[in-house]
């Protein structure tokens, strides 16, 4: 199925922009000792690999082309099957890489015949609802996963991806998810310099998830087919889990990495404005989280073609303390002013330099039989944080994380009409 290209591959003047009390001094400890949370270091180049493993793709729209090249380019990957909603689609990409048409599956259940072609590892790069349930049923196959995000759109799906990570460690089975900015060495050196006491006391924290163009939104059909194409299926919540899910989990992630938790609460506001909306996500909405300490976070969030600067950071998030601020950035400048810890530095191509350096890991992790796999849980935490910040502000109200697990809500897909 067709994943966003214009999110994660943007044109290249824009890949850049995609590209209480607490002490950080004293939980740097925590932080670091925390499963998921501990600090990143990009893998260092090395040799050609020894073998390859065999690799299929779920969804091969254009960032799952993407990455399937960048798979190629490592070295160290077959390309042996290929799976999406859309047979020729399917067929398309097999063709390009050389795939025997044979393992070119198309349908809601094309997957798992992808999985059991004799694949050891699979890319899934398609619709996010369905993330949870083809992550579950390859890890029952023992088949090791490479997750895109967001890995779920609600609740339940999170928690089932959760637990699929843990019985991929019980089964010695890699479960990678791919986020890039934790990997980038200048927001390494930031995000060690808040870790070390940089902030001191840190009073509270901003971050911005602006896309740069509403999602195309075009009227429906008897079924959702048309919605899986393109770009559509991001108007459409059940599907996407709205902007501040599909998009802007890159900088919660990373708050996620800082932070090393999740927060306990959240209230709201958001907004639909366009006009004639045919699915439901929101244009703009504004969250703002509480953690167990006191601290607030205030994040920001649209989807619309206002025109706005977009040599402004569109994915950002500032830490402030009492008289030092730090600044992440998906691509950019980023730092700590101010204090006896400040730092300048600028990111590189996060969007690309991240995406090789999880492939090699997920190369690596694979093949030296290294299975801890922590990216699971950070990515469990964000998307919790996210779909309750969406959740908050959707319904005007103030939510507790402990409510909204407790809730756990389900998104349903009307899939009737849809190619089994």
């Amino acid at each position: 199925m067709k994943s966003h290209a214009a999110e994660t591959q943007p044109p290249v003047d824009r890949r850049r922009f995609l590209e209480g009390t607490l002490a950080f001094a004293a939980s740097a400890a925590l932080l670091k000792s925390s499963p998921g949370y501990a600090e990143e270091k990009a893998p260092e180049p090395k040799a050609e690999p020894k073998r390859k493993v065999k690799l299929g793709l779920v969804g091969c729209g254009g960032r799952g082309n993407w990455l399937l090249n960048l798979f190629k380019q490592h070295g160290g990957y077959e390309c042996y099957a290929m799976a999406d909603y859309f047979q020729e689609v399917a067929e398309a990409s097999g063709k390009a890489y050389g795939v025997d048409k044979a393992r070119c599956f198309g349908g809601l259940s094309g997957y798992k015949k992808l999985i059991e072609s004799g694949v050891e590892a699979v890319a899934i790069i398609d619709v996010p609802y369905f993330y949870p349930e083809q992550a579950r049923d390859a890890v029952a196959a023992g088949v090791n996963v490479y997750m895109a995000k967001p890995v779920a759109v609600d609740v339940p799906g999170t928690l089932m991806v959760g637990e699929a990570a843990k019985e991929a460690t019980k089964k010695q089975r890699v479960f990678l998810v791919d986020y890039q900015l934790p990997l980038e060495p200048a927001c390494i050196e930031v995000a060690t310099r808040i870790r070390d006491g940089a902030l001191g006391k840190l009073v509270h924290l901003a971050s911005f998830g602006l896309a740069w163009q509403a999602w195309p939104d075009p009227a429906l059909t008897p079924n959702i087919e048309s919605r899986l194409r393109g770009e559509i299926w991001l108007s459409d919540t059940n599907l996407s889990g709205d902007t501040i899910v599909s998009y802007d989990i890159h900088i919660i992630d990373g708050i996620m990495w800082v932070m090393g938790k999740r927060p306990v609460s959240a209230c709201g506001m958001a907004r639909t404005c366009r006009p004639e909306p045919h699915g439901d996500r929101t244009d703009s909405a504004t969250a703002v989280y509480e953690y167990d300490d006191g601290t607030i976070w205030t994040h920001v969030t649209q989807s619309l073609s206002n025109g706005f600067d977009i040599a402004l950071p569109t994915l950002s998030a500032n830490f402030f303390g009492m008289t030092v601020t730090a600044h992440l950035q998906y691509g950019g400048k980023v730092y700590v002013r101010g204090g006896q810890k400040h730092y300048a530095g600028t990111c590189g191509s996060i969007y690309d330099d991240g995406a090789k350096r999880n492939i090699a890991t997920f190369h690596t992790n694979i093949t030296e039989g290294k299975f801890e796999n922590a990216s699971a849980q950070r990515a469990v935490d964000g998307h919790l944080a996210a779909i309750l910040g969406r959740e908050a502000a959707a319904r005007r109200k103030y939510l507790t994380m402990e409510e909204l697990i407790k809730e756990n809500k389900r998104l349903e897909v009307d899939l009737k009409g849809l190619k089994a």
